[in-house]
């Protein structure tokens, strides 16, 4: 009997300390609304029943706020999860705005939100999330558009929130939301020389989110990268992006290997739909399981539940990853 208990005993502590897998989804950030197969089967295997879906961005330009990149469908996209609309806005649309321009801003917004929804039959959930890097000199704004939305739509209005709005929240502000989406990655510029991971630098992120928990709102969702890119080097040390480029990339006759994720070009010509001379060099920055391990097993210390939402849905970024953490 006492060898019996025992046994029952390691199995609760064993069944205890086991580390539950986080719900997940994704991100989808293309113009145009379809899906590949892997893209497909990667959706399937998602364990939070939302998608979340940038509709359009929103610029000023002049004296007028304009949607950008509004998007289109194709018939063939038909999923089970429901379509939480993302709006990307500029920092610079609040600049200098006004209190009425802000009324018109929310209800432009919410109405072409409304109409694509319609437009295409998408299943929408109760929910708008908008993101936008706002600073300490639009805070004020950006939240007054915040509320306006909320009370205009009648949804639930969400917001990203970026590192370095955590790390300087006293002059930030705390968005007037009930629930945040952490963007843990472009913890630098990938347009300036540096030998860190511009996408994610899981030691620069310990360092803004060292607070976290203390963070006033509870709520918090934790967007992750997935993504991959190029960081072109000309002669003059200037760079340029060509997004989604793998290590595979660089495996090329034309290229010399500087390390396991850069090379030299050897011969003037056209690579990845660019044209590039010799001496170019093409460093690729992508997130390996490792890193998202420790930036989740970081997290799991300070936040209470969450889900992931990764970014984002294309084939290049699923096809045959684990994404269970």
């Amino acid at each position: 009997m006492k060898t019996f208990r025992f046994l029952c005993f390691l199995l609760l502590v064993f069944s205890c300390t086991k580390k539950k897998t986080h719900p997940y989804t994704f991100y989808y950030w293309k113009t145009k609304l379809s899906l590949n197969a892997p893209e497909k089967e990667a959706l399937n295997k998602t364990t939070v029943p939302y998608l979340y879906t940038r509709f359009f961005d929103v610029d000023k330009y002049g004296e007028k706020f304009q949607p950008v990149g509004v998007i289109t469908k194709d018939e063939s996209f038909n999923i089970q999860q429901q379509i939480v609309p993302v709006i990307f806005i500029t920092n610079r649309t609040f600049f200098y705005i006004k209190k009425d321009e802000i009324h018109l801003l929310a209800q432009s917004i919410n109405d072409l939100i409304k109409k694509k929804i319609t437009d295409y039959h998408l299943s929408a959930a109760g929910e708008i999330q908008i993101d936008c890097d706002w600073t300490a000199g639009t805070r004020d704004d950006y939240f007054a558009f915040l509320k306006e939305l909320k009370k205009i739509s009648g949804k639930n209005i969400t917001s990203t929130l970026r590192l370095h709005q955590v790390k300087d929240k006293t002059k930030m502000g705390i968005p007037p939301v009930d629930k945040v989406y952490l963007m843990c990655y472009s913890t630098s510029s990938p347009l300036e020389s540096s030998d860190k991971n511009s996408i994610l630098d899981v030691h620069i992120l310990k360092s803004y989110l060292k607070d976290i928990d203390k963070y006033p709102i509870k709520k918090i969702e934790v967007a992750l990268p997935i993504y991959s890119w190029g960081i072109v080097t000309n002669y003059l040390g200037k760079h340029k992006l060509i997004n989604a480029l793998s290590e595979k990339d660089l495996e090329h006759s034309d290229f010399k290997k500087i390390s396991n994720h850069e090379i030299e070009i050897v011969k003037d010509g056209f690579y990845f739909g660019n044209y590039m001379n010799k001496g170019f060099r093409i460093k690729v920055e992508s997130i390996s399981d490792s890193q998202l391990a420790e930036v989740i097993d970081f997290l799991d210390k300070k936040i209470n539940r969450y889900s992931i939402i990764y970014y984002q849905l294309d084939r290049k970024f699923v096809n045959n990853r684990n994404l269970n953490f």
